[in-house]
């Protein structure tokens, strides 16, 4: 295990050609974690497998935003067992918004591509995202009908509607994506905290500048085991106030970048 910054890794540092990603449209593919001990492994194998699948060079980054189940410790064992895979871990936990941008700062592959560590998103998505991703900069997954509950609905629909106010039309998204890393680079993201306002930041800069964005299908099936942390109170009242904290940069200020 060694250390960078604020995050602990465990794993061999990446050969230079591996952080290249030498090879078209190699794959970073971010597994993200917190307190996910009973469903860790069957994700990473099947991403791992679905992943190996595509023939192309891949990466699989667990970040693991504070656990305290023990998936800390399962994704340092996994991550020495499973051919390209590494651990980044949080000293505590950070929220979906810190994941989000640990992942991407980790990831050094063509194409970025995000999976929760509860097994909702089946790992054959990768197989719907690739092909689109020729002709696109992002691809944004959408489920059309969710079973969740009613609650956690409202919510969601609460959210998008503040998102759609404050900044136009959206494209059609909810659950996963992939996009080309290089946007990273373009894009520099301004989100900070725990709400997933980071990964809309790269949506809404993406779509102002005119890169190429297309949504698709995906299923989407129930968590292996435990419960849903995602939507809650306090996720919406973060998510609200980066939204607006987002809409004061980009619109008041000017902020345009990229």
């Amino acid at each position: 295990m060694y250390r960078t910054g604020n995050f602990f890794r465990k794993g061999s540092p990446m050969k230079e050609a591996e952080v290249r990603g030498e090879g078209a449209h190699s794959l970073s593919i971010i597994v993200m974690a917190y307190d996910e001990v009973d469903n860790l492994e069957h994700v990473l194998r099947e991403v791992d497998e679905h992943a190996m699948g595509t023939g192309r060079p891949y990466e699989i980054i667990i970040v693991d935003d504070g656990s305290t189940d023990g998936t800390a410790e399962l994704a340092d064992d996994l991550s020495g067992r499973i051919s390209g895979a590494r651990t980044v871990h949080h000293e505590r936990n950070k929220g979906i918004g810190e994941v989000l941008r640990t992942g991407f700062n980790e990831a050094r592959h063509d194409l970025v591509t995000i999976v929760p560590a509860d097994g909702q998103y089946p790992a054959e998505i990768l197989h719907l995202f690739l092909p689109h991703m020729a002709e696109h900069d992002v691809v944004l997954g959408y489920v059309p009908k969710r079973d969740s509950p009613i609650m956690a609905i409202v919510l969601s629909r609460i959210e998008r509607i503040l998102l759609t106010l404050l900044f136009g039309r959206f494209p059609e998204f909810q659950g996963i994506y992939m996009f080309r890393r290089s946007l990273l680079q373009r894009f520099p993201l301004t989100s900070q905290g725990r709400g997933w306002i980071i990964q809309m930041e790269l949506i809404i800069r993406a779509k102002r500048a005119g890169c190429r964005i297309t949504s698709v299908q995906t299923p989407m099936r129930r968590r292996l085991s435990g419960e849903s942390k995602a939507r809650n109170l306090k996720s919406v009242i973060a998510n609200t106030r980066q939204m607006l904290a987002l809409f004061w940069r980009m619109r008041i200020w000017k902020d345009r970048r990229g």
